[in-house]
């Protein structure tokens, strides 16, 4: 499988983030690339909720994604969108952060709701509370493309060992970990996550991301730390984008899964335990 992997500069105009891609799913099908993988909040990176009420929509009405599917369709390639900021019709009036698989015809083939939410004091000058904004979603998704299964999950996910080792044995070989990764939390822990993920699984783990400062007309402008990354089923990385926005490609054997599962088979090992007082 031939991955394109687009680390982007999003800012709070959807319009602006939608030619990027458009563009990239050009360049991608150019390189002969299979798929295109987006990072989180392709559409939209804003801190304003304000702001998001005015410019997102509901996903049968966004405008984003029917471009995407069917840019999709016209250039006969496979489509990862990182995540899609989405109106729900929720009570509350939250927003959903969605991952969305499209096939090379423009199907949506799969969609995942970020389940874990970012909410965190990094430090003083740095809080987030994503679940003001967002509600969380509650189910795990594999999805099925001719190349491999493929297992969705969202950025601060990554933190939570159990959900990558659940789609992994339910048939995963591929991880997906589209971000908007803070710079602080991103310079100490965002390496040693995704190659832990992919270690303990045996997976390869994709993870497109945002990077740099994100301009904003209205809210608190955000800084990512881009560093998209490909590791490899035994923890090799195979592709570090660095903090310039950009396409890159990145070859993935599907064989060294099978390799890196036999050769330590811990995904079958698994043990009932009681936890002592």
């Amino acid at each position: 499988m031939r991955a394109a992997i687009l680390q982007m500069t999003s800012s709070d105009r959807p319009e602006e983030n939608l030619a990027t891609v458009l563009a990239a799913l050009t360049n991608a099908r150019a390189a002969g690339a299979d798929m295109l993988l987006t990072p989180e909040v392709t559409n939209c990176l804003s801190t304003s909720r304000s702001h998001q009420r005015e410019v997102l929509h509901l996903q049968d009405d966004d405008p984003t994604l029917a471009a995407l599917r069917q840019a999709a369709a016209d250039q006969g390639l496979w489509l990862l969108i990182g995540s899609l900021a989405l109106k729900t019709e929720d009570a509350d009036g939250r927003f959903a952060n969605r991952s969305f698989v499209i096939s090379d015809t423009g199907d949506i083939v799969a969609w995942y709701d970020k389940i874990h939410m970012f909410d965190v004091n990094v430090d003083e000058g740095e809080t987030y509370r994503e679940s003001e904004g967002y509600r969380p979603g509650d189910r795990a998704v594999i999805a099925d493309t001719p190349f491999a299964k493929l297992g969705l999950t969202v950025c601060y996910d990554m933190r939570f060992a159990y959900l990558y080792r659940d789609l992994a044995q339910a048939g995963a070989q591929i991880l997906t970990a589209p971000a908007a990764f803070s710079p602080v939390t991103g310079a100490a822990h965002w390496e040693s996550l995704l190659r832990a993920r992919a270690i303990e699984t045996g997976c390869f783990v994709l993870a497109p991301a945002q990077t740099g400062q994100h301009s904003a007309r209205k809210g608190k402008a955000r800084e990512t730390h881009g560093h998209s990354l490909a590791v490899a089923p035994w923890g090799e990385v195979l592709l570090d984008a660095g903090k310039e926005p950009g396409l890159h490609i990145v070859d993935l054997d599907m064989g060294e899964v099978e390799k890196a599962r036999a050769r330590v088979p811990s995904l079958t090992h698994d043990r009932g335990y009681s936890l002592a007082p």
